[in-house]
């Protein structure tokens, strides 16, 4: 039998029952008992904005899957290409169409030379995620087919360019903003060691990256390809609800993601783990964080209130890199700092575990990537994810354009007073 929930208007004592479906009821519930009622819910930390088959995360118990597939598995057996794929098409590829699929990722990687005139227009010092954000909307005006949004022939063009093109333009970037000559794709290359290629290749005639650094990175790819509704997908979806181009989506969803409370968080970690600077100084810094003089940063998550799936492989990603690029002596402080604050009462009671973002940082700088790289790297993958939830709420019904209402807590009905008089 279904489970049901009873709402009672204590004003009128008028009842509604609703249906209770995965932890949610309907809105048209407050409709019914009264058309003028509003849920006041801040940043939506209790309101389910649209329902989704492409992303499960389960914070108490731990878990994530995409498409119903552990993120476990996926790790290790499969590749960011593939699962792309999944997210997009909600089923994993056969050995034929992952093969068509690649090669049309593959063969749209180069950006029209138009994009580089674009690019150098920027300030000699400018962020690489300000450069990507701008140069993501700028696509929309190179692709006219892409206002054909309900064309799913066109409409799938686009996601392929997207994809295709995001680790060309994080890479240009980058060399934009370090002064050095754009590398173009390889495309005799897979799509990590083709992104690896673009940022470090200099004099040689072919860069061919370390396979397991490669490989770490497509790891990396695969565990930020998506993650539900967070704030970034949560902008994809808003800006997709008006019908706008995907580009424009995606660049509000990056431009979403370059904030620092959400793409910014592994760079914080970074910081943090230099200003302690020695094993020694984790205890002082624990007992700084316990009287509220700082926070420890890459613990505890929105969501998850168990460790994060995701931090589990990361860190056993990271020990992989770190045998081939040497050890780091942030890493030792990353380890002190885990085991101590996991044996504190303060931070276990308080469920802050590592999070995704604790032991990434530390992978992408012993790569050689700077900083400022960190969320432009985050973008790369979760284009896959953003545009999965776009293509998702075009074929919604029960969507329409994004609109949400306010508590008006301002200034009853006032006269207007003439300049003069005021």
């Amino acid at each position: 039998m279904a489970e049901t929930i009873t709402i009672t208007d204590d004003r009128t004592g008028k009842q509604v029952t609703v249906p209770l479906e995965h932890g949610t009821i309907p809105s048209s519930a407050l409709r019914e008992l009264d058309p003028d009622l509003r849920v006041y819910d801040p940043a939506f930390m209790s309101t389910a904005s649209c329902s989704s088959t492409i992303t499960l995360v389960d914070g108490d118990a731990g878990i994530l899957r995409y498409r119903g597939y552990p993120i476990e598995q996926l790790a290790e057996s499969s590749t960011y290409l593939e699962v792309a794929y999944l997210l997009l098409h909600g089923e994993l590829p056969t050995k034929d169409q992952f093969e068509d699929w690649r090669h049309e990722v593959t063969i749209h990687t180069y950006v029209h030379e138009k994009v580089k005139s674009f690019i150098d227009g920027f300030h000699y010092d400018a962020h690489p995620m300000g450069v990507l954000v701008s140069t993501v909307a700028a696509l929309s005006t190179f692709y006219p087919d892409a206002k054909s949004i309900f064309d799913e022939s066109s409409r799938m063009k686009q996601v392929i360019r997207l994809i295709a093109k995001m680790p060309t333009l994080a890479a240009f970037a980058h060399r934009y903003s370090v002064g050095q000559p754009f590398v173009y794709p390889d495309n005799s290359l897979d799509y990590a060691s083709n992104f690896l290629s673009m940022m470090y290749q200099t004099v040689e005639p072919r860069f061919d990256a370390n396979p397991a650094l490669a490989k770490a990175l497509d790891v990396l790819f695969i565990l930020h390809a998506d993650h539900e509704q967070n704030c970034s997908t949560t902008a994809m979806r808003t800006v997709g609800s008006s019908q706008a181009d995907p580009y424009s989506a995606t660049a509000a969803a990056a431009a979403a993601l370059y904030g620092p409370l959400h793409g910014g968080a592994n760079e914080a970690v970074i910081r943090m783990l230099q200003r302690i600077g020695s094993v020694d100084q984790v205890p002082a810094f624990i007992e700084s964080v316990k009287q509220g003089e700082g926070r420890l940063m890459g613990f505890g998550h929105r969501v998850y209130k168990s460790y994060d799936p995701r931090a589990t492989i990361v860190k056993q990603t990271a020990d992989e890199v770190f045998e081939i690029t040497g050890s780091n002596p942030l890493l030792d402080i990353a380890l002190q700092l885990e085991s101590v604050a996991l044996s504190d009462d303060y931070f276990t009671e308080r469920k802050l575990y590592p999070n995704v973002d604790f032991y990434s940082g530390l992978i992408y700088q012993a790569m050689g990537f700077p900083l400022e790289m960190f969320t432009v790297l985050f973008a790369i993958p979760r284009t896959s994810g953003w545009l999965a939830h776009w293509i998702e709420l075009l074929g919604d019904k029960e969507q329409k354009i994004a609109r949400p209402r306010q508590k008006y807590v301002g200034a009853e009905e006032r006269p207007y007073v003439p300049l003069d008089d005021r």
